[in-house]
């Protein structure tokens, strides 16, 4: 069991300290406090509910008298108990915290009322009178100790860059261990990335592993590169204005929340086209090999080729193919995939190649609408950047996985995307570009499928089933040109073109 000590100097501290530990939690964890009465238990409590919820004005009673008040509408439930006027352990089973746990996390204060009755807790808090404030003592290990840990060194993190007394509030995850806070104080709102380093990758392929072979970053160092080699080109990228690249912390300019969809989630065509038209001009740029990252660091920029393509669409045959029919592919269907595959990309050698910045879609932009030409457009996601066939970010943008993209309107984009080629100039084959985009977004399709089935069953996100039929929609839209057809022949004998609600049904 790890301990960790820490003094609070008064109330102020023992928010911020509510605020580190929310964000340390997950769903399943048990939250125990113990001290005196007046120690500060319902201070902390009462911090990390309003913490969860965003809202540092939320109402947050006591449940004295209640036992047990509960939030169901948080990004993570809480149930909060007070376990004080408990006459028996033996209560517990009506307060229902054990359900809770299944959904979310429960905090629970006087468990010493309760002992022996109560799960083992994710975190074991005692509060000690120190002269004028407290002492803590928290108690936790594994996987819990290492949150706690992460979320404290953020704390340490934004000391030393002067914003020590800022307020700290979740804001979203990715499908990696990346994620990203708002950071709050007199400066305003800014953003912190926490990306630590990614953890051991075991080989996948030929004694490789998976990062390896796609080329994915291992570290802030290609984010920190990239940013700022597309701010030197003039592309608008956040400002970085402090970084711990050992721990992979940064704090950036937070560049506001308007994107390209309206207020119900759908596409604002206008801003999508800029976005076709941004992605001409990215592709019209000399780009470097190498760029600097800091204190002799450089990011080199790996090209996007045949090993990585492959192993991102073998995503599809080992994934999504079993979870599909129900029974993963024999050897000889494997082989006969990658060989399908492999006559595709053949084509590409001769496919016009630039940065790729790899997931340019809604998620990832930021709508700039007071700024002018290229600087209107955010660009917040590029550390997988690569050197590959510049049709794949085109692709990423006109068939979104997160938003349905109607073909008529992905006509439009790669349109434009063509029409501002020809306008800046230089050369630009239209036709060898159109193969590649059908090449591209048919890989990249294949590639999520697979990944929000892994994502459902390895990492139990099952959120991400949601957008199945979208991208098996606009699978089946690449697929009709002629240069996939090795690809659509194999896809078609494995059943995976036919019967388009059977995939929804397992959904």
């Amino acid at each position: 069991m790890n301990t960790f000590k820490i003094s609070l100097a008064n109330e102020d501290e023992a928010i911020r300290f509510g605020e580190d530990l929310a964000l340390a939690l997950a769903r399943g964890d048990l939250v125990t406090f113990s001290g005196d009465l007046g120690a500060g238990k319902s201070t902390l409590a009462r911090a990390i509910i309003r913490t969860l919820a965003n809202n540092p004005a939320l109402d947050v009673p006591s449940p004295t008298f209640t036992l047990v008040q509960s939030y169901p509408d948080l990004r993570l439930p809480v149930a909060h108990a007070d376990l004080y006027r408990l006459s028996s352990g033996e209560e517990l089973d009506e307060l229902g915290l054990d359900e809770a746990l299944e959904e979310g996390v429960v905090l629970v204060e006087w468990p010493e009322n309760a002992e022996g009755y109560l799960p083992a807790p994710a975190f074991a808090v005692t509060l000690l009178h120190e002269r004028e404030g407290r002492k803590l003592v928290i108690e936790a290990e594994g996987e819990q100790q290492r949150r706690l840990a992460r979320s404290l060194a953020i704390r340490r993190f934004l000391d030393l860059s002067g914003r020590g007394e800022t307020e700290r509030r979740y804001l979203l995850g990715d499908a990696s261990p990346r994620g990203y806070e708002t950071v709050t104080g007199p400066d305003g709102v800014e953003l912190l990335m926490n990306a630590p380093p990614m953890p051991y990758d075991p080989p996948v392929k030929n004694g490789r592993p998976y990062r390896q072979i796609a080329h994915l970053a291992e570290n802030v160092h290609a984010f920190v590169g990239m940013d700022r080699l597309l701010k030197a080109r003039g592309f608008h990228a956040p400002e970085i204005l402090a970084e711990d690249l050992e721990n992979g912390l940064l704090l950036l300019e937070h560049m506001g929340t308007d994107g390209v969809l309206d207020g119900q989630g759908g596409s604002i065509p206008e801003r999508y086209e800029v976005c076709a038209r941004l992605l001409a001009h990215i592709h019209t740029t000399d780009w470097p090999r190498e760029t600097p990252v800091a204190g002799g660091i450089v990011h080199t920029i790996p090209e996007f080729d045949r090993d990585a393509m492959m192993i991102e669409a073998e995503l599809l045959s080992a994934w999504y193919v079993p979870w599909m029919r129900g029974q993963a592919l024999c050897e000889r269907s494997k082989t006969a995939f990658e060989a399908a595959w492999d006559a595709v990309f053949a084509y590409l050698r001769d496919a016009e190649k630039s940065l790729v910045l790899r997931d340019f879609h809604s998620p990832n932009i930021l709508w700039r609408g007071w700024a002018q030409g290229n600087d209107r457009i955010g660009i917040i996601d590029f550390q997988d950047a690569m050197i590959g066939p510049a049709a794949y970010d085109l692709a990423s943008l006109a068939q979104d996985a997160r938003v349905t993209i109607p073909p008529e309107m992905e006509a439009r984009l790669f349109q434009a995307y063509c029409d501002e080629r020809r306008r800046i100039g230089g050369a630009f084959d239209a036709e060898n570009f159109r193969a590649a985009y059908a090449i591209m977004s048919a890989q990249r399709n294949s590639k999520i499928l697979g990944i929000f089935i892994r994502l459902n069953e390895r990492d139990g996100k099952p959120y991400y089933l949601r957008h199945l039929p979208r991208i098996r929609a606009y699978l089946l839209r690449s697929l009709a040109h002629p240069v996939l057809h090795p690809v659509r022949i194999w896809y078609e004998e494995n059943g995976l073109l036919g019967a388009p609600n059977q995939a929804a049904a397992h959904a």
